[in-house]
């Protein structure tokens, strides 16, 4: 059993917590607003953003430029089919998503939102922790390792534990915070 191992799971967890929370809306325009979006491409569902440039000419806009232009249609119906609750306006070339401020019922809505999102991280953490906890003890009856061991082990799986879940707070906090400020 490999405590890096170990740690590198969780940072995997933890990245996926932050990759979520780039996902929610904060009142300010950004790219990682599309992230989860795919689109209905020839037969079978395409990434958003390999189909088009995606970026922020403003704090309130983002712009999404389409390589084919016949795929404009199929963009627009997935943004309307997404979670968003943003209406994109159609020139016929790009596709502008204007994102309004947000209203302070949204801003709690969405702090709950984040609240669940960072649970679901520290569960995938503490999961890695019972995994890697449950092999240790399966090596030390095994007697592949000591006690003393097998304890030195469970003690640093713990502090890693540890470690990561006050990330995740950390990234809670700051987004928010992202969400609160007005």
């Amino acid at each position: 059993m490999k405590t890096s191992e170990t740690d590198q799971k969780m940072r995997k967890a933890i990245e996926a917590t932050s990759h979520n929370f780039a996902t929610v809306r904060t009142g300010r325009a950004s790219t990682a607003l599309l992230d989860r979006i795919t689109v209905e491409y020839y037969g079978s569902p395409t990434p958003l953003k390999t189909l088009a440039t995606i970026t922020t000419p403003d704090a309130s806009t983002v712009l999404i430029q389409p390589y084919d232009p016949s795929s404009i249609r199929l963009i627009e119906k997935a943004i309307l089919e997404s979670d968003l609750s943003l209406p994109p306006s159609n020139d016929g070339k790009a596709i502008r998503l204007n994102i309004p401020p947000l209203t302070a019922e949204r801003r709690k809505e969405l702090v709950k939102v984040l609240a669940r999102l960072a649970e679901e991280g520290r569960v995938a953490v503490r999961n890695i922790r019972r995994e890697a906890i449950e092999e240790v003890r399966r090596e030390e009856k095994d007697a592949k390792i000591s006690e003393d061991e097998s304890r030195r082990l469970q003690d640093e799986v713990q502090k890693l534990t540890d470690k990561s879940i006050q990330q995740i707070e950390k990234l809670l906090e700051a987004k928010e915070k992202e969400v609160t400020t007005v």
